[in-house]
C-alpha cells in the first residue's frame, strides 16, 4: 500500500449533477424542474405544502386558550422565600415586595407582579406587599407571625367593560 493508492470507496463521494448542460445529459432546458410555475423558479419553496393532501399542521387539532385579560404573575412559593431568609438573601425585617424577590431571583417575569403560594414551609415573621396570595399562603404567613398586604391593581378588564356598559344602559334610557 502507498500513499499514491489510497482512494475512497466506490460510490462515497457523488458527483454532483449538472443540470441545464444540454439534451444528451437528461437534465437540460428546464434542469428537472418541469414547465413554467412557482416551482419552476428559483428561490422559491412551498414550506409546508404537501401536494394537496392537507398538511400537518391542518390535521392537528386546534387545542387552547389565550386570554387576552389573563394577568401574568411571577408566582413564588413561601419555602422559596423562607430558604432565602435562612441563606441571607432576604431581610425578613424589612417588606418583602416584587422588587426584593426580583432581586433575589426568585421572581423571574410577572408583568403583573408577584403571587404567593402556599407550598413549602414559612417559619420566619415576615411582611408581604405583593399582587396576590393564595388562601393557604396567607394564612401560613399569619400563623409564622407575619402580614400579607395585596396591592390593588384595579379592577380586571372584563369589571371595567361590564360597568361602562351599564352606565351606556342608563345613559340611554335617561334620554
Amino acid at each position: 500500500m502507498k500513499l499514491n493508492d489510497l482512494r475512497d470507496n466506490e460510490g462515497a463521494r457523488k458527483a454532483r449533477i449538472r443540470v441545464g448542460r444540454g439534451i444528451g445529459s437528461g437534465k437540460g432546458k428546464t434542469s428537472g424542474r418541469g414547465q413554467k410555475g412557482q416551482k419552476s423558479r428559483s428561490g422559491v419553496a412551498v414550506k409546508g405544502f404537501e401536494g394537496g393532501q392537507m398538511p400537518l399542521h391542518m390535521r392537528l387539532p386546534k387545542r387552547g386558550f389565550n386570554n387576552p385579560f389573563g394577568k401574568d404573575y411571577a408566582e413564588v412559593n413561601i419555602g422559596a422565600i423562607q430558604k432565602l431568609i435562612d441563606n441571607g438573601k432576604l431581610d425578613a425585617k424589612s417588606t418583602i415586595d416584587h422588587a426584593a424577590l426580583k432581586a433575589a431571583g426568585v421572581a423571574r417575569g410577572g408583568k403583573d407582579g408577584v403571587r404567593l403560594l402556599a407550598k413549602g414551609e414559612l417559619s420566619a415573621k415576615v411582611t408581604f406587599n405583593i399582587a396576590g396570595a393564595s388562601k393557604g399562603a396567607v394564612a401560613a404567613v399569619e400563623k409564622a407571625g407575619g402580614k400579607v398586604d395585596i396591592i390593588d391593581l384595579g379592577k380586571p378588564e372584563h369589571e371595567k367593560k361590564a360597568e361602562r356598559r351599564e352606565a351606556n344602559k342608563a345613559a340611554k334610557s335617561a334620554q
